[in-house]
């Protein structure tokens, strides 16, 4: 088996830092690369080595695939992690590592190929028998006359409202509604530019917007050896323009019977790739009508894979690298028990007041709350500038319970101590939710964040 002794890390902000100090945990020694804009962020402080990669914009920066091998090779890295975001699910970038015989922390090219774009994920799901949201397999290249003719007789077939999303990523970035045939156009230019910059491709592809019903994901990994297990589930439900900004683990409605079907099902689809890695597979869960659709493969690390590793014992990042070693899983499905309850509250850069409208400037001060139950994976510092330039995630917070009661109690009062002056954030959203009564229930749906009166709320 292999043993990493260097690892260099192809992304930043909080991310990167939670790799770095899993690295550290192992005894491996942690490389940053970092932008111009970057050159303070914390993932430089703590990494073991550091190097500039180029200007702020990540085109020219944590986008540019021939620096960061260029920069693994002069380092002596052995191998790549690519966190989540930018080259994280980006085929051509692992082939130019495979090339090259740098290992990337992740799955093979050809795997990721097999589920890249994103479109061509719902061909295998129905390949498999797993049921797909109504909208279009195959991915249209762009917006050109013949690309809008396409993509109005496929919004016309499937029937408004429709999402456009951009084929080359994930994470709700780039996603649009059109309500209509007038808005179709401005939806298919927003999910174009947006999947341009932040996935370097702009073709699209259009799914039936559903509503009222729960964002659940299952968080897989596989080794090289054939072992694959499923780690239960995350309800990602409370999210504005997509985007998720909470979750907890496990999902509070999910019953026994549709976790086992869920996750069998998530299992397929890994054996179905023959993934090797962290894999999540994302569901559209209908409790009343007994039915769940695919909607995503996130052949990577996820945001919120913290709250499964609060619940499980499992370090995930340490799992990446060990089957990235060649190393076998050490436990198997029936060793996975979900016996407390976690959850997550995003901290972004954003004025929650404002409709989330981004906030980067001079963190003033920072006081974060400790003490039983209490996670911070924070990628901020008192006194630090943060930039305009990328995603707007400044920390994460999670808390940890024997019962879900625990950790929403533990959670508010976490949010109740954070002190921190400089960018407005999503800490007052916060607040209002974790007092909602459909939240505290757990029969919140991804409308939540949505609804006027939750709006109103705000202040």
């Amino acid at each position: 088996m292999k043993k990493f002794q260097k690892i260099l890390i192809a992304n930043r902000g909080e991310i990167a830092v939670r790799i770095i100090r899993t690295c550290r945990d192992m005894g491996i020694r942690s490389v940053a690369v970092y932008s111009q804009a970057d050159k303070d962020a914390l993932h430089v402080k703590l990494a073991d080595e550091s190097y500039e990669i180029g200007p702020p914009e990540a085109a020219d920066s944590y986008l540019n695939f021939e620096k960061i091998v260029a920069i693994t090779r002069l380092c002596n890295a052995c191998a790549i992690h690519p966190g989540y975001g930018f080259l994280s699910e980006n085929p051509e970038f692992v082939e130019l590592c495979e090339k090259e015989k740098i290992t990337f922390i992740g799955p093979s090219s050809r795997c990721m190929f097999k589920a890249k774009p994103k479109n061509r994920a719902r061909q295998l799901m129905k390949m498999i028998n797993i049921p797909v949201t109504p909208g279009c397999d195959d991915a249209i290249t762009n917006g050109t006359e013949e690309g809008m003719k396409r993509a109005r007789d496929i919004a016309r077939d499937i029937g408004y409202p429709v999402i456009v999303k951009p084929s080359g990523g994930g994470g709700g970035i780039g996603i649009m509604i059109a309500r209509n045939e007038e808005e179709l156009g401005r939806a298919i230019t927003g999910a174009e530019t947006r999947g341009r910059k932040a996935f370097g491709t702009s073709s699209f592809y259009i799914e039936k917007y559903l509503q009222g019903m729960k964002h659940v994901e299952f968080q897989v990994l596989a080794d090289s050896h054939g072992n694959v297990v499923h780690l239960g589930e995350r309800d990602c439900s409370v999210q504005r323009r997509f985007q998720k900004l909470v979750e907890e683990a496990p999902c509070p409605i999910v019953s026994p019977f549709w976790r086992m079907k869920m996750g069998a099902a998530a299992i397929d689809v890994a054996l179905a790739l023959d993934y090797v890695g962290a894999l999540t597979v994302e569901f559209f869960y209908f409790p009343e009508e007994r039915k769940f659709y695919f909607n995503e493969i996130n052949s990577r690390l996820q945001v919120e894979h913290c709250v499964t590793e609060m619940v499980t014992g499992i370090d995930i990042i340490r799992e990446q690298i060990r089957i990235a070693e060649g190393e076998e899983l050490s436990f198997n499905q029936d060793d996975i028990r979900m016996s407390l309850h976690a959850i997550e509250c995003r901290i972004n850069a954003e004025d929650a007041l404002r409709n989330f409208i981004p906030s980067p400037g001079v963190i003033r001060k920072l006081m974060l709350p400790h003490g039983p139950g209490i996670r911070i994976d924070e990628g901020v510092y008192e006194g630090y500038t943060f930039p305009f330039y990328y995603d707007s995630l400044m920390m994460k917070m999670m808390s940890v319970g024997k019962t879900r009661t625990e950790a929403i109690a533990r959670m508010r009062r976490a949010i109740g101590e954070v002190e921190l002056e400089g960018p407005k954030t999503t800490l007052p959203f916060h607040r209002v939710i974790l007092q909602e009564n459909d939240f505290l229930d757990g029969s919140y749906t991804t409308d939540l964040a949505d609804r006027p009166d939750i709006r109103g709320k705000l202040k």
